[in-house]
């Protein structure tokens, strides 16, 4: 997660989706097999609708990088293809999770996103709850 919100700060995003990055996936120890709903629940009030669905979504774009390992369908994605966010998301998990698994990666401490955190969680969004 430090790496993925490291990899957010260094590409230039914005706050809420470095912070979207650093705590999407949040529900992995809750919510296994629903933690992408899980974490944009959490973010829901505090981020826009486009940052609430792709991280609600990352989770089954995510698994175009093994499903297949497992029998399973890499391009279940596709049925959110013609949404407007689709390739946000693909973004979102090509850059800020598939590849946030180097030991060695320069990540910053949670400490250093504390300033990011404090803002995107002080203010909430004009979209229904």
């Amino acid at each position: 997660s430090l790496q993925s919100a490291t990899r957010a700060m260094e590409a230039g995003e914005e706050d809420e989706m470095i912070v979207a990055a650093l705590l999407h996936d949040i529900g992995d120890p809750l919510a296994p097999h629903s933690h992408s709903e899980m974490a944009a629940a959490v973010l829901r009030p505090y981020v826009s609708e486009r940052v609430h669905w792709i991280i609600k979504y990352h989770g089954l774009f995510q698994s175009y990088y093994y499903a297949h390992h497992f029998g399973n369908d890499r391009n279940a994605r596709d049925i959110h293809k013609e949404h407007s966010w689709y390739s946000d998301c693909v973004h979102f998990c090509e850059h800020y999770d598939q590849n946030c698994f180097d030991p060695d990666y320069p990540s910053k401490d949670l400490e250093f996103f504390r300033p990011m955190l404090e803002r995107v969680f002080s203010k909430q969004q004009n979209f229904a709850l």
